[in-house]
């Protein structure tokens, strides 16, 4: 299956410490290429508008049990570059069967993503993963997002998050010496997303909807902006990249709790925290501390990962719930902008409806503030950031903060029937 969804996850508005940001006509922001968008909304309540959750009470012989540890730590805090809203993990990868392993840190958590990709430069020179191999050359991949692009290598991997282990596991190395430089198609995709600086970051955790980053499009046809054959001479050709050797979602790699992820992060006040910290639980009904207790589950589209939502008067077919989103993103003529981000006098309540394809909707409540009074404080997490966008509708992080989120893989059982879907 295909994800039509180019990582969408991708754009991070970042606004430095004391500054108000801006955005696309200049000021102090910059964009950035990790699974963040300008998402709104207080500790947004969430109700079910008149229908019904998708969710069993019992669990069915198809959803293995487990009692691995299954509880990743994660966390808003001051991260590289003073980006806002930025989720953060630390991730294990190992040299594939071996011991010899390093641990990252500042790797952004993404939903809106699939796979994991990672500064070569945050890499040890203790540790050699091997390159994938691809027609006599080198795989690598152009992974674009909305704000930039990242390149970089294929190499494998064992990836090990609390006591979970994906093995062998294809994984991006961004910015990797081994490579000739990013293929002009490639390159003109916009700013380079190769360093610590413009990624704000030292890589991104995908746990998004699908089990690989792009699916059969990609293993039928040789892409543009996504898998190249790079040879020894120089050269990089976009070619057909098999599902087994496509970037992949390392929880759908694990032996079980692999049908999805649950964030859970508590409320944050309007004034926002300095710092934020929560849990990635893996799997949905596999163990106590993942069952979707009665939650609404919104069915994604199956092809591209959205879902829509209604606001304002407006229909957002191109929506999707985003952790990687350090707001919320929504067209609006509505409020004053700051630069890029919305700027109201005053602190306005709105609501909006999502809708997933299996027709279930979920009235939301959330929060629009003031960005420049947000930037100008200390705070790192809130819960009331929104911003501009040029279509469809982004909920990013500030509406993951006081409630349980769950993201279904494509295809992976569940109480509530297989994947992809949200709930919450």
């Amino acid at each position: 299956m295909k994800s039509a969804l180019r990582f969408h996850a991708l754009l991070l508005v970042v606004c430095a410490a004391l500054a108000a940001c801006g955005g696309g006509g200049g000021g102090s922001s910059s964009t950035s290429a990790t699974p963040s968008t300008p998402s709104s909304g207080g500790p947004s309540s969430t109700g079910s508008a008149g229908s019904t959750s998708a969710t069993n009470t019992t669990q069915p012989a198809s959803v293995p049990q487990s009692t691995v540890a299954n509880v990743q730590p994660i966390a808003v805090g001051v991260s590289p570059g003073n980006t806002r809203n930025m989720l953060t993990t630390s991730v294990t990868v190992c040299e594939a069967g071996t011991s010899n392993c390093a641990t990252i840190d500042d790797i952004q958590v993404d939903t809106g993503s699939n796979g994991l990709r990672i500064l070569a430069s945050a890499l040890p020179a203790t540790l050699s993963l091997p390159t994938i191999a691809a027609g006599g050359g080198v795989s690598a991949e152009c992974a674009v997002f909305g704000s930039g692009y990242a390149w970089g290598s294929l190499r494998n991997a064992d990836v090990r998050l609390a006591g979970q282990l994906a093995a062998s596991i294809p994984i991006h190395v961004i910015a990797d010496s081994a490579l000739p430089a990013a293929p002009t198609d490639c390159a003109n995709a916009g700013p380079a997303l190769l360093t610590v600086a413009s990624l704000h970051s030292n890589g991104i955790l995908g746990v998004g909807l699908f089990p690989v980053d792009c699916g059969s499009g990609c293993s039928n046809a040789a892409l543009p902006r996504w898998y190249y054959n790079c040879t020894t001479g120089g050269s990089c050709t976009a070619t057909r990249q098999p599902l087994a050797q496509q970037v992949t979602n390392p929880v759908s790699s694990f032996a079980l709790d692999n049908n999805g992820v649950v964030i859970d992060l508590p409320a944050v006040a309007d004034g926002g925290a300095p710092s934020v910290a929560g849990s990635l639980i893996f799997g949905i009904d596999t163990q106590a501390n993942n069952t979707l207790s009665g939650s609404t589950v919104l069915k994604a589209n199956a092809a591209t990962g959205y879902v829509t939502t209604s606001a304002g008067g407006q229909t957002y077919a191109l929506s999707y719930l985003d952790s990687g989103s350090n707001g919320l993103f929504f067209r609006s003529t509505q409020f004053p902008l700051c630069g890029f981000w919305f700027c109201p006098s005053t602190t306005q309540a709105l609501s909006a409806t999502i809708t997933g394809a299996n027709g279930v909707s979920s009235t939301v409540s959330f929060t629009v503030g003031n960005s420049s009074t947000m930037f100008a404080s200390a705070n790192n997490a809130f819960a009331n950031l929104a911003g501009n966008a040029s279509q469809g509708f982004g909920w990013g992080l500030p509406f993951f903060y006081g409630k349980r989120v769950y993201t279904a893989i494509a295809a992976r059982n569940t109480s509530a029937g297989a994947g992809p879907y949200y709930a919450f």
